[in-house]
């Protein structure tokens, strides 16, 4: 339980005000759409989106063993950190 609940925090915090919450919350300004649908649409998305990152994932662990995957995915977050700090320095 407290894997599965580490696993959400973490999920969570990751997805808190991304571009994927921004375009959500600007689909529900639209009153022509149910704030219901807007809700399982993106929920949907989001399911599907983490569907194919556990695939992935899994992939990744059964063939490529010999490559230190969390190392490479930490120097990728850092990349997209600094990429993200210069675009916004550059303007």
């Amino acid at each position: 339980m407290a894997t599965m609940f580490m696993i959400f925090v973490s999920v969570f915090l990751a997805e808190l005000g991304d571009k994927t919450q921004i375009a959500t919350l600007l689909f529900a300004t639209d009153s022509k759409i149910s704030p219901f649908q807007i809700f399982l649409a993106s929920a949907g998305a989001l399911v599907v989106a983490s569907a194919i990152a556990v695939l992935a994932g899994t992939f990744a662990k059964t063939y490529l063993q010999q490559i230190p995957l969390k190392l490479i995915s930490g120097i990728c977050f850092i990349l997209i950190g600094l990429w993200t700090i210069y675009s916004y320095y550059k303007g």
